[in-house]
């Protein structure tokens, strides 16, 4: 049988002591004084609660608390209203909640732990004298940010909005997209300071069970005082914290969430960012853009070509240049390498220095035009790569052709549409600039093995990373390098291992 909980008592004069998770068995008191002093010593030196007191007509004193900002302030008015003209004898929390208060969401509480969190995500909680159950009113509001496009995932054809701070606002944006109860949305609470608000939302019938239940899992052990981004979550839930390759994809995006939903993937929506988690995460997902699936299957494949092209060059350009240039000179077409040396003629650095300056330079341009104000960050980060590199040529630092790689290599990295994705192959750039100056093109052979090893080995939520070219199975490789026309792709993914793996039924006869 199950044992029941005894109830804790508050020791008076050590309110401060009990921070909320503290809460869990303390129950509601049966007077207003009593809950108000509560209150009181909780959130002293908090201007921002309000807590106000009332008399309902011809009944008991009532209080109500909620968080200034955090509420919308005619809905409250109305139920206080609905509370002080109730000309009777409704005393009783049943009553007030079933059929005085003019709110579509009332619930009961009895502990303060609950109280508490849904007292600080924005509902108002409402006492009555002789009750020794709260009733929690929700009334959040507020000003928020409204629903626009994505500013780092735009595309030319598609849906144009995104997702904002407000988690149910994201959760009603994935939910327009699917309008199917197989749409499901599990809650967690995560953060003991910060108590932030997490669904796991999933397809019931498509994804694989113990795919879910290990996200379950990894959510369950975090243990943390505050997540004020989806970043906090993702370093937890990955399979390998030390791999500079993103194991958990990012998005702002509602209708790729949805896609990948459908696919037999899970969604993790944080409160308090616009970034969602999707996982698992592969390789090949780092070549996928949503306007691949909404343009025509020709020009998708054409575009994942070119991305796949502009990884290499993104990756092995500088590194190429620096071992052919200083190792293998007979690997250049002469003329081509009389164009070379006599622009490194009076060059008093040998190429890899040359090219660590420009990369440093690129990068250091692109961050400053990231921080700056938007208005003239872009300007900065142009007109800055135009003038530090015509500078840098004309001053005998660098070379022309060297800063026409470093370009080739900025450009070429801007083509994935994934930037968690691309953060990777910019910190991979410099050791393997490296390796080929020491080895020449050995040494970008070693560094390409060492990458490509390390790919094989990785697994996303125990699903290979590489999958599914490595293991290899045929009938997935109709969404890889190439992306078939819509009525070829019957299936599911099978390496997710679905539950349903029929993407697309057939039609009647």
């Amino acid at each position: 049988m199950p044992t029941k909980t005894k109830a804790r008592s508050l020791p008076e004069g050590k309110l401060d002591h009990y921070a909320i998770n503290k809460f869990q068995d303390v129950p509601i008191r049966p007077t207003v004084e009593a809950n108000g002093k509560i209150m009181e010593e909780l959130f002293k030196d908090s201007s921002d609660i309000v807590m106000r007191e009332f008399e309902i007509e011809n009944g008991p004193k009532a209080l109500l608390c909620y968080v200034d900002g955090m509420v919308t302030t005619s809905a409250v008015d109305a139920a206080m209203k609905a509370l002080m003209i109730l000309e009777g004898g409704e005393f009783t929390i049943d009553l007030i909640t079933e059929t005085t208060l003019p709110v579509a969401q009332a619930s009961k509480i009895q502990f303060y732990k609950e109280l508490l969190t849904n007292l600080l995500s924005g509902d108002s909680v409402l006492f009555v004298d002789g009750q020794d159950t709260a009733v929690c009113l929700g009334l959040r509001g507020g000003i928020r940010r409204s629903v626009a496009e994505p500013e780092t995932e735009t595309v030319v054809r598609g849906p144009r909005e995104g997702f904002n701070e407000h988690l149910r606002t994201n959760t009603s944006l994935v939910r327009s997209k699917i309008k199917s109860p197989r749409l499901k949305m599990k809650s967690f609470v995560i953060g003991t300071e910060t108590n932030t608000n997490v669904i796991l939302t999933y397809m019931a019938g498509i994804v694989n069970p113990k795919l879910l239940q290990e996200v379950e899992d990894r959510l369950s052990r975090i243990h943390i005082d505050g997540v004020l981004e989806s970043g906090y979550i993702e370093e937890f839930v990955q399979d390998q914290g030390f791999s500079p390759f993103p194991q958990v994809q990012t998005t702002e995006r509602p209708d790729t969430v949805a896609a990948s939903l459908l696919e037999g993937r899970v969604a993790i929506l944080v409160d308090g960012t616009p970034f969602a988690l999707i996982a698992p995460f592969g390789f090949w997902q780092w070549l996928q853009a949503s306007e691949d699936y909404y343009e025509r299957f020709m020009l998708g494949t054409l575009l994942r070509w070119l991305r796949l092209f502009s990884l290499f060059v993104a990756l092995f350009a500088p590194a190429l240049y620096i071992a052919v240039s200083t190792y293998h000179p007979e690997m250049i077409p002469t003329n081509l390498l009389l164009s070379i040396a006599a622009s490194r003629e009076a060059i008093p650095f040998p190429a890899v220095v040359e090219a660590l300056i420009m990369e440093i330079a690129f990068e250091a341009l692109r961050e400053a035009g990231v921080r700056l104000p938007r208005t003239v960050g872009q300007a900065v980060s142009i007109l800055g790569a135009l003038v530090v590199g015509q500078a840098a040529v004309q001053a005998g630092i660098v070379s022309a052709a060297m800063v026409i790689v470093v370009s080739m290599t900025g450009i070429a990295s801007f083509t994935l549409p994934r930037y968690n994705a691309a953060i990777a192959i910019r910190m991979l750039r410099f050791p393997i600039m490296l390796l080929a100056s020491i080895f020449g093109l050995l040494g970008i052979m070693i560094a390409a093995m060492v990458v490509v090893g390390h790919l094989a080995k990785l697994t996303t939520f125990g699903i290979p990373y590489l999958a599914p070219v490595t293991p290899i199975d045929l009938s997935d490789m109709k969404d890889v390098m190439v992306r078939a026309p819509w009525w070829k792709m019957r299936k599911r993914p099978k390496y997710l291992t679905p539950d349903n793996l029929e993407r697309q039924r057939p039609q009647p006869e």
